[in-house]
């Protein structure tokens, strides 16, 4: 007889055994759009166990990306929930898209290096290491002790009063 040549997938849809690979491709990536979402809406329960008031919070994944979105009561709570959002595993970017209801000085944002305490980066920006309550307060509720913080966080360094 010899050898017959077939479409490989085409099997799938006569017998309803298997998928072709658009089948399974398809189902990947609808997995992968529900792993997002799932995440996205532990985020935001993580945002509102920690109390940070946001109006309309909406997050939003795409792969590594997350964009953020609502009213938040102040800048603070705004830089915190970025923070949340963008400290989590697998977030490489945030998009920022809220709007704050009360305005105040935008803090900066520093990136912990190996080595790094709060007092080390209080230094750097205040030149007074003992200013680290300062950051730590500003970190609350992310940061549970003044001593845990790992290289990769990101930290608000709010400015001085």
């Amino acid at each position: 007889m010899g050898l017959f040549s077939f479409i490989k997938n085409a099997g799938a849809k006569v017998f309803g055994i298997g998928k072709t690979d658009a089948e399974e491709a398809a189902e990947a990536v609808a997995k992968e759009l529900k792993l997002e979402e799932a995440a996205a809406r532990n985020l935001e329960q993580t945002i509102t166990d920690l109390q940070l008031q946001v109006e309309g919070l909406n997050i939003f994944i795409d792969d590594d990306a997350a964009t953020v979105s609502g009213l938040a009561y102040n800048q603070a709570t705004r830089e915190k929930v970025i923070l949340v959002v963008g400290n989590s595993n697998g977030i490489a970017t945030v998009d920022d898209q809220m709007t704050v209801e009360h305005e105040e000085p935008v803090a900066q944002f520093h990136t912990v290096a190996s080595g790094d305490t709060l007092g080390k980066i209080a230094k750097t920006y205040y030149g007074n290491a003992m200013k680290y309550p300062v950051i730590f307060e500003a970190n609350k509720p992310m940061l549970t002790d003044p001593d845990k913080i790992y290289p990769g966080q990101v930290l608000r360094i709010p400015a001085l009063d």
